[in-house]
């Protein structure tokens, strides 16, 4: 994975901080190995380091302030502190102005020589800080000439071009799930969104480096392959005319690798999922039952002033089509409210909407301003305690109907990935539940499992039993539903259960 240390001697560990979404996670491994290449040692703790480089995330306010925090906790420890990621991106300069405790802000663009910029930190060599642009237009606006041009371009998480067969990537953890990149950037011009200006346009990976690195994680004791983008419904767009069945093709090779045992999709734009999609992942073997589609809202009025499609009776239909094929699949969303022109009734036809579709998880935001955005111009703005109360509002509405959804799951049977021992009490995720976001499963009376000996006792021989095994971290276990608290759901395994 990593080259030869020029000098042996000079040791330089570096720590990497991540805020935000799964795909800085992937953006923070493809550092870690880009400096673990550049003879770098990766540290666990800041206070072992010589840099501290700070994933930062920009999507909405919280998260800046997430970020700000983090960068000065890092510099408290007194040793050198990088920002990257999406704010260092989106702000540059600015962030570098109003934040001198920061050594250096670097964007995307520094990430191919990230080691020697960092051997410029600890040397006390001035960086200049970023300079944002609008990184729409580094590609050309025709999805088809992007793959090629992609290659000259600084894309987090395509970093694969040019390495050949290995894969530039170095985990950060031992979780038994990976996120995996398969598309960056987005061509969508939602209102109230200012990601496509910083992340830019919408470029697929393409397939034989996804599986390559898919292979590389299932060697590195991954479970579940967790696909991430910021709009996978697109994927392929850019490959031409057989680019509109790609991820349906791209889905049963993920899952037939030695050691993966589950291929979760995320970030599914409602009104680009054709049905073809929603049969692949609802019947491919191995293709968690599990749709995270962003609705936003669901009435039409505020759909259009948010630059989206669909309505209420659509996103409905949509849902019953998914069920058609996989009555337990898992459906979650994210929702605005508040948003500028939002009438009573939008909000009414919102609820109508949540109330009809019977979701497994739903995250509740209310609208905010943020920098550069066509809504930040908008009329019709309601104020701030009118946001927070619709919020409070549909919030207590969401937490009902998503505690009635994990109530229908008791006596149904699910398969928990092992996610986390903590003194023998195990906790896991079934195929409906995503990491972080949408619950947990708590296992009760986890089995041991039998091991399978070379040999069966002959006729008339005396049995002796194999011996067993406790579950742990990174199995399998088929269990049954048998209450549930809140979205999480109380599980009892079945032993020798046949998956």
């Amino acid at each position: 994975m990593s080259s030869p240390v020029t000098d042996p001697a000079a040791t330089r560990r570096v720590s990497l901080l991540t805020l935000g979404c799964a795909r800085n996670e992937v953006d923070s491994e493809e550092l870690a190995g880009r400096l673990a290449a550049g003879g770098w040692e990766l540290a666990a703790d800041p206070e072992d380091s010589d840099v501290v480089v700070v994933n930062t995330c920009g999507f909405v306010e919280s998260a800046k302030k997430d970020s700000v925090d983090t960068l000065l906790a890092a510099s408290d420890t007194g040793k050198k502190v990088v920002a990257v990621g999406c704010m260092a991106e989106r702000y540059g300069h600015e962030l570098a102005d109003s934040l001198p405790e920061a050594d250096a802000v670097l964007g995307f663009d520094h990430y191919a020589d990230l080691s020697a910029r960092l051997d410029d930190v600890v040397a006390g060599r001035k960086i200049a800080s970023h300079t944002p642009g609008d990184r729409r237009k580094l590609l050309p606006i025709s999805p088809v000439q992007r793959p090629a041009a992609a290659e000259q371009v600084e894309v987090p998480g395509h970093a694969q071009h040019g390495w050949g067969p290995r894969v530039l990537r170095t985990r950060l953890d031992d979780s038994p799930v990976a996120a995996l990149k398969i598309a960056s950037g987005c061509d969508r011009r939602c209102s109230f969104c200012a990601i496509p200006s910083f992340r830019g346009s919408f470029v697929s990976r393409q397939p034989e480096e996804i599986v390559a690195e898919a292979m590389w994680l299932a060697e590195h004791g991954v479970k579940e392959l967790f696909l991430v983008s910021e709009n996978s419904t697109s994927y392929g767009k850019d490959f031409g005319r057989e680019g509109a069945t790609a991820l349906e093709r791209l889905l049963p090779r993920l899952a037939e690798i030695d050691g993966i045992e589950r291929v979760r999709v995320s970030y599914l734009q409602p009104a680009e999922t054709r049905p073809q999609l929603v049969k692949a992942i609802a019947t491919t073997p191995g293709v968690a039952e599990y749709f995270d589609l962003s609705f936003q809202h669901s009435s039409e009025q505020v759909l259009r002033r948010m630059r989206r499609f669909g309505s209420t009776d659509s996103f409905l239909a949509l849902t019953e089509q998914i069920r058609e094929y996989a009555p337990e699949a898992g459906i979650r969303t994210n929702v605005i409210v508040g948003f500028p022109g939002e009438t009573e009734h939008d909000l009414a036809e919102l609820e109508r909407f949540l109330t009809g579709a019977r979701l497994d998880a739903v995250g509740v935001f209310g609208y905010s301003d943020e920098d550069g955005t066509e809504a930040e111009g908008f009329d019709g703005k309601l104020g701030a305690d009118e946001v927070a109360a619709r919020v409070t509002r549909i919030s207590a509405l969401v937490e009902e109907l998503t505690s009635q959804r994990a109530e229908d799951r008791i006596g149904t049977f699910v398969d928990v990935l092992v996610e986390l021992d903590d003194d023998g009490e195990l906790t896991g995720r079934a195929a409906h539940q995503a990491p972080e976001v949408d619950g947990e499963c708590i296992i009760l009376d986890a089995p041991e499992k039998t091991v399978t000996s070379g040999a069966s006792p002959r006729a008339g021989g005396s049995a002796t039993r194999p011996p067993a095994k406790k579950s742990r971290v990174g199995d399998f276990l088929r269990c049954e539903v048998v209450d549930s608290a809140g979205v999480d759901l109380i599980v009892r395994a079945v032993p020798d259960a046949d998956r």
